[in-house]
């Protein structure tokens, strides 16, 4: 099995300061890890825990990136809450993210932090470029296209959460 390397995105909002940003980022990542211990109950081999223990032992690389605003006042008609940044928290966990939030008491409760563990299919993009651009790559040892379709191209990746991810993150900018 082929050793993945992992990075830890997070989201937190635009308009705190970049240094409460980094705090606000460093506890979701905190809840990250006590959630993936607490999801495997303490055993070994669980995926998730798996994971983020590979993360923190050999990558422990941070990308912070502006989710836009937070809100705590609920939306009349979506009955939840109405800040950019709560709007990316429903969008990931509704394709199956496995994710962490901070809400920030000394801020009215607010969330300021979501943090997931995104693997190098996503974010490396030389090794497995963006579909627009594999199609028009060629293995040289055949001269033939290196992948023949999407679907071909979705299972490099790493699957369907993998390409949202890849589209997702695409929208965001460094916080």
């Amino acid at each position: 099995m082929e050793q993945r390397r992992y990075r830890m995105y997070g989201l937190v909002p635009y308009n705190i300061s970049p240094i409460q940003q980094g705090i606000q980022y460093g506890h979701a990542v905190v809840e990250y890890g006590l959630f993936a211990h607490e999801m495997s109950g303490g055993r070994a081999n669980d995926v998730v825990l798996d994971k983020y223990l590979d993360w923190a032992n050999n990558d422990k690389v941070f990308i912070i990136l502006n989710g836009g605003t937070t809100n705590s006042r609920i939306d009349p008609v979506t009955l939840r809450p109405k800040g950019t940044l709560n709007e990316h928290l429903v969008t990931l966990s509704g394709n199956g993210v496995i994710l962490s939030t901070f809400y920030e008491e000394d801020l009215g409760d607010q969330l300021t932090a979501i943090t997931f563990l995104v693997d190098d299919r996503v974010w490396d993009k030389e090794a497995i470029p963006d579909w627009e651009d594999a199609q028009n790559l060629m293995n040289p040892a055949t001269i033939q296209p290196v992948y023949w379709n999407k679907e071909e191209w979705d299972t490099a990746v790493g699957g369907k959460q993998n390409v949202f991810l890849r589209e997702f993150l695409s929208q965001f900018r460094l916080a």
